[in-house]
């Protein structure tokens, strides 16, 4: 392996070498789907400027949307892929629009100015660690937000919408990897909408925002200690463009409530990955072994039960849970009711989210 190429970026480099990385190919949906899923259309993403959320950005461009909105509340981000817009697609319509997911009256005015015809929800906060001790914050941006999202795109027509969700919603046994089922719950509840809500569920995302890739190179390069919680720890790996193709193949071939699943291959035992990117870099990775943090598995499923084909063999589907609005209401104003209190938060969680899992299960 040469890792002495010079790449622009750290996110370039793993791209390179996702492949030795995974020890698989590229896993490739078909093309079709996704332009039939954007071409034209005006299609609004939360989280925008984030990691999955500029590659969406720019898979749509690629793919023919309309218009693209950027919808974030990092305007640093939101500008930055907004400038990468107009200098690889200079003629594609693309507005930046500021603001949290957390604001329904704004999401909602944005909503009715835009108009979009598809939706992708990738907004979220995803750190796991952190949310355990975040638990109403969690809440409120994962949970409410997608209420918000959701309440808006059905409000002013969208045709669908597609929420980012995770491995980590089987159940779950992390704060984050709860709220994230319960939002496929609010997708599952809105059956009866004329807005086609549906779901994709994404094992790590290699080279992501604070994801363990970028943060293992960072360490190996300076010498420092990797601390890997167990060593018989796993996980499903997935490339930030093979996420983004997940969430526009899916969204053409979505039936209500649908969640999909691309499949990934074996899961990588995080030891290996460190080993490899250290053989990459042509540095022995300095490794210790500590212990399983909370809400942390040693192992992910993608499934409840056995999932069904697809048109494409490279994504699987899950029917939804069985929920309806009511459910979803009732469960609602329990959370809202734990307020700014963690502790609180976090209980309510456990009893809105049937799945959760109050000891890590191995």
């Amino acid at each position: 392996m040469n890792a002495q190429t010079e790449f622009t970026t750290v996110s370039e480099w793993i791209e390179q070498n996702a492949a030795y990385l995974l020890g698989r190919g590229e896993r490739c949906v078909p093309d079709e789907a996704s332009t039939s899923a954007v071409r034209g259309k005006t299609v609004l993403i939360t989280g925008g400027g984030g990691s999955i959320g500029s590659e969406l950005c720019m898979q749509c461009a690629a793919f023919g949307a309309g218009k693209i909105i950027i919808l974030d509340v990092n305007e640093n981000n939101a500008f930055a892929i907004r400038e990468r817009l107009a200098a690889d697609h200079p003629g594609q319509c693309a507005q930046v629009e500021i603001a949290s997911v957390r604001d329904a009256g704004r999401l909602r005015r944005i909503f009715a100015k835009h108009r979009p015809a598809l939706v992708i929800h990738a907004a979220a906060h995803k750190h796991v660690p952190l949310m355990e001790t975040a638990a109403a914050e969690a809440v409120k941006n994962n949970i409410f937000g997608t209420v918000n999202a959701a309440d808006a795109a059905e409000e002013w027509g969208a045709e669908g919408f597609v929420l980012i969700s995770t491995d980590k919603a089987v159940m779950p046994t992390s704060v984050m990897g709860a709220t994230k089922r319960f939002c496929e719950y609010i997708m599952a509840s809105r059956a009866d909408s004329p807005t086609k809500f549906s779901a994709v569920r994404f094992g790590n995302v290699l080279g992501s925002a604070g994801s363990v890739v970028p943060s293992f190179i960072r360490a190996i390069k300076h010498g420092e200690v990797i601390r890997i919680t167990d060593a018989r720890v796993e996980r499903y790996f997935m490339t930030i463009p093979e996420a983004a193709r997940l969430v526009l193949c899916a969204s053409a071939m979505a039936e209500q409530g649908d969640i999909h699943v691309l499949d990934m291959g074996e899961p990588i035992p995080i030891l290996t990955l460190a080993e490899r990117l250290g053989e990459l870099l042509g540095i022995s990775p300095r490794i210790e072994i500590t212990a399983l943090r909370p809400g942390e598995k040693l192992r992910e499923k993608l499934f409840y039960g056995d999932p069904a084909a697809t048109d494409s063999p490279l994504i699987l589907r899950e029917r939804p849970p069985v929920m309806n609005r009511t459910g979803i209401a009732d469960r609602l104003r329990l959370l809202a009711d734990a307020g700014d209190d963690d502790d609180a938060a976090m209980a309510a969680l456990r009893e809105a989210v049937t799945e959760y899992q109050k000891e890590v299960l191995q």
